[in-house]
């Protein structure tokens, strides 16, 4: 709400906004502006991109567990999304009520080793756990606790996310060991969403050799931008709802597993618009 509010206000002023934190889908859909450009992914594309790798796998029954916040049911319905699209069934949803206290005081970890496998028992038959909690409260105690040996995704265990700190492909060791050296602390999805936003501005400012912001805004939305951005292949942006493409890493922690979109996934434009919203389906009416 706040980010629209500053965006109608500054719309008359010609001022363009990145939003390089806000994974809402509605904000490049039914509440798209024409003077915001989405650096940071989706939920639908962070759900997409690790929904692909669970289908490839074949992990394709799934056990969801949602938390109680409005944010956990965001990110609920963009996994239940993305597991009709690509072909994944959810045999049961679980609800975890966020009832505050501190599991971790005195005997938690007791509690929690207790808890966890209760909660998750006589489930029917699947493969892999997806846990949907943006609000932090149980995904992280569930790896290893649940009562079948299943592994965990989503907000926990196998993590669908735009950047961490173990990736290290395609150059991005090198960033990295400089956002350290600089930040004295590893590089998080938030900063690289941030240093994206800010490289789209000079990489559009030196190829068009103009600090004209009209004309550095036209040259991101066309046909010949692109960005480099230490993952593979060339960033670009989505006309249809200014959403920058971009492809998801899959982490655990400790390395990235996976980066998506998968192989076997096509598309007739660009393989990075099977993560997300495509453009037949978008809402958007850029204005």
């Amino acid at each position: 709400d706040e980010l629209l509010k500053v965006a109608d206000t500054l719309r008359d002023r010609g001022t363009v906004l990145f939003d390089a934190g806000s994974i809402d889908d509605r904000l490049r859909e039914q509440d798209c502006r024409a003077n915001v450009i989405h650096v940071a992914p989706t939920r639908s594309m962070l759900a997409d991109g690790l929904a692909q790798y669970l289908v490839w796998k074949r992990w394709k029954r799934w056990l969801l567990v949602v938390g109680s916040h409005d944010k956990d049911k965001l990110y609920a319905d963009a996994l239940r999304r993305a597991a009709a699209r690509f072909g994944a069934k959810i045999v049961q949803e679980r609800t975890f009520e966020d009832t505050g206290g501190a599991r971790r005081t005195d005997s938690g970890v007791t509690l929690i080793q207790h808890q966890m496998p209760v909660f998750t028992q006589e489930a029917p038959a699947y493969d892999v756990l997806v846990a949907a909690d943006e609000s932090e409260v149980f995904a992280s105690y569930l790896p290893y606790r649940t009562w079948d040996p299943r592994p965990v995704a989503g907000s926990a265990g196998l993590v669908p996310t735009s950047w961490d700190a173990s990736h290290d492909q395609w150059g991005a060791i090198q960033i990295q060991n400089r956002f350290v050296k600089l930040n004295s602390r590893h590089m998080t999805a938030m900063d690289m969403q941030a240093w994206t936003a800010a490289r789209m501005i000079g990489e559009a400012t030196s190829r068009t050799n103009s600090n004209d912001p009209k004309t550095v805004f036209s040259f991101i939305k066309g046909k010949d931008f692109s960005v480099a951005a230490f993952k593979g292949q060339r960033l670009t942006l989505r006309d249809w709802n200014l959403q920058l493409r971009q492809p998801i890493l899959l982490s655990d922690g400790r390395m990235v597993v996976s980066v998506s979109p998968q192989e076997g996934f096509l598309h007739q434009y660009s393989e990075l618009d099977t993560l997300g919203v495509d453009r037949p389906e978008t809402k958007c009416k850029l204005q």
